[in-house]
């Protein structure tokens, strides 16, 4: 038989503490001094043998309303985000509807919709202002439209929008009777972040995870917020009847509770490590950062002026420097040749790794690119 196919996540899990995690916008930096104790705490009352409260931790539940900082919705805790995404998608669109979206995006949410038998119309954005714009989106609608999916801050770019343009989406939500799907995992990396909420009220989804801005993403929980009647439209289709992880509500509670003391440090040094990566890129001739700086705890090196194939960096990057990154294949069908996905929510070490390893693998790869004739 012939040999499997290299799988950098098999490596990565398999050389786990080795590996500087940059490949899936980890959070490596939320101090885990609360999150642990509250664990041990769960554990040592064997609050795993029995199942959580079906609908989710009341406590909880109230934590993420007001780090929201939204009134008048009901939580709903789901195992991640992405369940939480599934769900919307299969609740609120039909064969043959379209949602307007975006290339590059995050194409798990995109899967979901065509499961439901809708249809993506990816307007393309690898270009200035590298994010959708009201107008674009105005255009795009047409009687088919069922929903706007708005990705704030948006996975891979790192671009961020501005109020009014989040407020002019929104009322072009409303004033269509679309669903607004408002994913803002990253809101919590961003200079200043809008939700969509309060200007479309009665349309608006709002997706949050604790995966992210707490460091919980192995954890699997994150969830939705919607007022009435959207939100039980929305949670007939919920499948973990019995509840959630408890020790992931556990987690995530005390991680709520720990973030607005800890989390402006955890922004600061998120800025620190992208700037840092900014200079080293700025070094290299034919790599460059179409979108800087970040408001998210990611974005895209651009590679293309170089011939290398984002697959072949991610792979000797990881092998050679235990770096890892994501190749854009995942993250877009247009444009995903040309760029390679660097998050940097980790400590300075794994970005002193990455300036050392990340030019030393473009000049070996690029050695063996062909010259044109």
């Amino acid at each position: 038989m012939p040999p499997e196919p290299f799988d950098p996540f098999r490596y990565a899990h398999e050389h786990y503490s080795e590996i500087a995690w940059m490949s899936q916008n980890t959070n490596h930096l939320f101090p885990p001094k609360a999150i642990e104790e509250a664990l041990r705490q769960a554990i040592r009352e064997h609050r795993y043998q029995g199942y959580p409260l079906a609908p989710g931790d009341p406590n909880l539940k109230d934590l993420v309303r007001d780090d929201l900082g939204l009134s008048g919705v009901r939580v709903g805790l789901t195992a991640g985000g992405t369940e939480a995404l599934y769900m919307i998608t299969r609740a609120l669109l039909s064969p043959g509807d379209e949602v307007v979206a975006s290339d590059p995006s995050y194409l798990i949410i995109h899967k979901f919709i065509e499961l439901s038998g809708a249809r993506t119309v990816n307007l393309d954005i690898y270009e200035a202002p590298w994010r959708l714009t009201s107008d674009r989106v105005q255009a795009a609608i047409t009687p088919r439209t069922k929903m706007i999916l708005l990705i704030d801050p948006l996975n891979p770019l790192g671009s961020g929008y501005p109020p009014e343009e989040v407020r002019a989406i929104a009322e072009i939500a409303r004033d269509h009777d679309l669903f607004l799907l408002n994913d803002v995992t990253y809101r919590d990396f961003s200079e200043r972040h809008t939700l969509a909420h309060p200007f479309a009220p009665e349309r608006t989804i709002t997706v949050w995870s604790v995966s992210k801005n707490c460091g919980l993403a192995g954890l699997r929980l994150g969830g939705f917020a919607a007022g009435e009647p959207l939100f039980s439209r929305i949670w007939k289709y919920n499948t973990n009847d019995l509840g959630v992880s408890v020790l992931a509500q556990v987690a995530a509670t005390a991680a709520l509770r720990e973030k607005p003391r800890v989390f402006p440090e955890i922004r600061r040094l998120t800025r620190s490590n992208q700037e840092r990566i900014f200079r080293t890129v700025a070094r290299i001739p034919g790599v460059g950062l179409p979108v800087y700086p970040s408001q998210a705890n990611m974005f895209v090196i651009d590679i293309s002026a170089t011939g290398i194939s984002p697959e072949d960096l991610q792979r000797e990057l990881l092998l050679r420097h235990g770096v890892f990154l994501r190749a854009g294949n995942y993250l877009s069908p247009r444009f995903g040749a040309r760029f390679i996905r660097a998050s940097f929510s980790n400590p300075p070490s794994d970005i002193e790794r990455f300036e050392k390893g990340f030019p030393e693998v473009l000049e070996s790869l690029r050695a063996s690119v062909p010259t044109p004739r």
